[in-house]
């Protein structure tokens, strides 16, 4: 019996995205699965190779009443970027000065959108994740800066942004690598002391974040839970563990996301 005709794998298949279950068509895979394969993987490649619109994300932004900044990383263009992932590591020298000029007083928050490894990802979800988030920040009291908008960006160019826009913590919500299932999905980093040298090790990452993976309105409740425990306990990274999944599972209600 084929995967395909097995009920089992019918119904497993029913309950995942992956790839299970395709059935054959004597020893390779029917027409419609191979059909199937290239479509994901091409969304894929035009998801990474995409370029982001800066100015419609930045027009969505600001249609929150959150006012924006755009800026580049060291990366001139696509190819660059994709070649030499270092450079998207820091700011163009351009926008360090704007940025460093604009700074006024110390804020508790810099949040950081970036197109990362798809574009697509920042502009069919960045607005919403930031719409479910402002409820929470409000809530908190945090000074806000400007949301950056920062084009050809890998995730450390957030400790950049923070240290220039003198930020407590940034947030760098960016595109990820596309999956052949998840070209629109969105990471969430947070790091507490934004400077340049910050390792990996020193963040604390919310993924998947799409309608068809976590919902933007139970990603901004774990974004806020991770801030609130950074300001509280002054870190983040391996020694912040994401606990608040304990909230949802003890039914405690939240004034965004509502009962549990």
């Amino acid at each position: 019996m084929s995967a395909q005709a097995d009920p089992l794998w019918q119904r497993l298949a029913r309950l995942t995205p992956a790839r299970i279950g395709l059935g054959r068509a004597g020893a390779g895979l029917p027409t419609r699965e191979v059909l199937k394969f290239g479509l994901a993987h091409a969304q894929a490649r035009d998801a990474v190779h995409t370029p982001m619109e800066a100015a419609a994300v930045a027009g969505a932004v600001e249609a929150l009443d959150l006012p924006t900044v755009t800026v580049t990383s060291g990366a001139e263009d696509r190819a660059t970027y994709l070649r030499r992932p270092d450079y998207g590591r820091r700011l163009s020298p351009e926008s360090l000065k704007a940025l460093s000029d604009s700074a006024g007083e110390p804020v508790d928050l810099a949040l950081v959108v970036a197109d990362g490894l798809s574009a697509r990802a920042v502009h069919e979800g960045a607005a919403a994740l930031l719409a479910a988030f402002k409820p929470h920040a409000e809530r908190a009291g945090w000074r806000l800066a400007p949301v950056v908008i920062a084009a050809q960006a890998r995730v450390a160019l957030g400790d950049a942004v923070g240290a220039a826009l003198k930020a407590r913590a940034v947030v760098v919500v960016i595109g990820e690598r596309p999956g052949l299932s998840s070209p629109d999905s969105l990471g969430l980093y947070v790091t507490f002391d934004p400077r340049p040298g910050r390792s990996d090790a020193e963040r604390n990452c919310i993924s998947n974040v799409r309608p068809a993976g976590l919902s933007f309105e139970l990603a901004a409740f774990k974004l806020n839970w991770l801030l609130t425990q950074a300001f509280s306990r002054g870190l983040t990274g391996v020694n912040l563990k994401d606990e608040s999944d304990r909230l949802i599972e003890a039914s405690i209600p939240d004034p965004v996301i509502g009962p549990r």
